[in-house]
């Protein structure tokens, strides 16, 4: 997911560093703007052989990075996958155009739990199709804790742990954490509030090993921490690494992800991105993209093709009494933009 708190490697594939400007935006191409390695390389060329369509496909490393190149239309790209927060953003911006279903009908494929967490940041699901989604939680070590000991927030603050703890180097995930383990919404505005969170999360700095974002698994995999804050996609591939390694979902609640295919308004080729949409949203595909990146899949026909030990994993697909307790983050403006960033200084400087 993604974001303040998903940050994936920078990558490239096909016509990486091309410009949508330069190129003449021919009918027969489409132009994204992606996360770096977020798409499976066969499924770009299944997509080119099927439909006659180009791709050009560029990448950022973060919503903030892409987000002032969409805003000030310098390159125009057709489709960009952005997280839940900043398409809210981009929506209330006037960035992004409404999506014509009748040339995405794969998006009935879209599981109702993921069209209603994104209904709560684009209602009607008028801008945003979901491609991958999931929670943030605590994968730890059962060989250095015991197993079902963790069940709260608040056992990240155990002095017991102390240089065994990692938490995510990321401002909404860290004060999500917070405001969780005090009973608050993860979107609080309230500055008391934030001021109070502040101080509980440098109460907890004496017991961190390292505050971390994509390494975390490393550490975990290789058991220089016994427990830290994760991203549900990382979990697959750390329990195949390391059998010890169980993920949970706190019992305050979290956060639900979701990173979505959006249209900017400012697009070249609206129906070549909407084609790519749909056929992102098909079965076949959606099980590509989940054997390539491990993460929760929104898609019901994809769900057909997976084992029931997959369907099985909590990791993958919480129950709804766990995802009830869950929230969407959401845009919460630049001023409060500027009153997180204020504190988040203040704490990482302490």
């Amino acid at each position: 997911m993604l974001c303040f708190f998903s940050l994936l490697a920078a990558g490239s594939l096909a016509g990486c560093g091309s410009s949508p400007e330069s190129a003449g935006g021919e009918n027969g191409q489409v132009y994204i703007f992606n996360y770096g390695d977020y798409v499976a390389p066969e499924v770009i060329r299944m997509f080119e052989e099927e439909t006659g369509i180009e791709v050009i496909y560029d990448t950022y490393d973060t919503n903030e990075e892409m987000y002032p190149v969409i805003e000030s239309g310098s390159v125009r790209y057709d489709v960009v996958c952005p997280s839940d927060y900043m398409i809210e953003k981009m929506v209330k911006n006037g960035l992004l155009t409404e999506i014509d279903y009748a040339n995405v009908p794969n998006f009935d494929y879209i599981s109702e739990t993921c069209r209603n967490f994104s209904d709560s940041f684009d209602p009607g699901n008028r801008y945003s199709v979901p491609y991958n989604w999931g929670t943030v939680g605590i994968l730890y070590n059962t060989e250095v804790i015991p197993e079902g000991s963790i069940t709260s927030w608040a056992d990240l603050w155990n002095p017991a742990y102390t240089d065994e703890i990692l938490m995510q180097d990321s401002l909404r995930d860290i004060y999500m954490i917070a405001f969780k383990r005090m009973g608050l919404s993860c979107n609080t505005t309230d500055e008391e509030k934030l001021a109070e969170a502040t101080e509980l999360l440098v109460e907890q700095k004496p017991f961190v090993y390292k505050y971390v974002n994509d390494s975390a698994r490393d550490f975990l995999i290789g058991e220089s921490a016994a427990i830290g804050v994760i991203y549900s996609g990382e979990v697959l591939y750390c329990q195949d690494e390391n059998e010890n390694l169980k993920y949970v979902i706190p019992e305050e609640g979290s956060n639900v992800w979701l990173d979505s295919w959006v249209i900017p308004k400012n697009c070249r080729n609206k129906e070549n991105a909407e084609a790519w949409i749909n056929f992102m949203c098909r079965g076949d595909i959606g099980m590509m993209t989940y054997e390539y990146l491990t993460y929760p899949t929104p898609n019901t026909e994809t769900m057909k093709l997976m084992s029931e030990e997959e369907l099985e994993n909590e990791a993958l697909f919480p129950p709804e009494e766990i995802l009830a307790r869950c929230e969407v983050y959401h845009y919460l403006g630049e001023e409060m933009d500027d009153l997180f960033s204020s504190y988040w200084k203040d704490f990482k400087s302490r």
